[in-house]
């Protein structure tokens, strides 16, 4: 789902970086309230997430797909600390490996991070109390679905590559991906949950 240098108006460049920007700042405030304690997760949490998102799916125009993990780490830490955990692991994939142009940033950080994050958990929340297994499964299938369609409306708008083509081919790639996301979310939180019973109650 990264998107590289040169399909991005500079009005949606614009628009995403500042987006993304206040996200961001806000969640790094918000996080203040956050255990000393566990903040070594989150650089665990990134290290996984970033190992995870290695593994590319090549889609249209240098455009890629691959699992996300941002509600994943919403889940167990909570919206705020994916973000960061997101953003860190985003930022690190396009500076030093080229994953994701610079003038994308905001727009992939927005996409991966912010809408998983934010979206994916509020979904989460509403759910868990109905069938917790199938709220995780179906908040992250998702967060990855409404990412995949962010990514097609950028593009669309900066009219760099057909629109619906774009649009197509994300959401059926990615409603297939969207799949393994549900499930590693379930097996991941379920497993995290049995070896570190303490991350209980650290959502913040």
């Amino acid at each position: 789902m990264h998107i590289p240098d040169g399909l991005l108006s500079t009005p949606v460049i614009i628009v995403t970086y500042a987006v993304t920007i206040a996200g961001v700042l806000y969640s790094i405030k918000k996080l203040r309230d956050f255990p000393e304690d566990k903040i070594p997760l989150l650089g665990l949490f990134a290290a996984g997430i970033f190992a995870a998102q290695m593994v590319n799916f090549p889609i249209i125009g240098g455009v890629s797909g691959h699992l996300l993990g941002a509600t994943l780490v919403a889940i167990l830490l909570g919206p705020y600390a994916a973000v960061i955990v997101m953003t860190a692991v985003l930022l690190i994939q396009t500076l030093l490996f080229g994953d994701g142009g610079i003038t994308a940033i905001g727009a992939n950080i927005l996409n991966m991070g912010l809408i998983g994050a934010f979206v994916g958990y509020a979904i989460y929340t509403k759910l868990k109390n109905i069938n917790e297994v199938f709220a995780m499964g179906f908040a992250a299938w998702l967060s990855v679905l409404l990412g995949a369609t962010m990514t097609a409306i950028e593009i669309g708008l900066s009219q760099s590559l057909p629109f619906a083509k774009v649009l197509t081919l994300m959401i059926s790639y990615h409603a297939i991906i969207g799949i393994g996301e549900a499930v590693l979310t379930i097996l991941i939180v379920q497993a995290v949950r049995m070896k570190l019973p303490e991350i209980e109650g650290v959502t913040a």
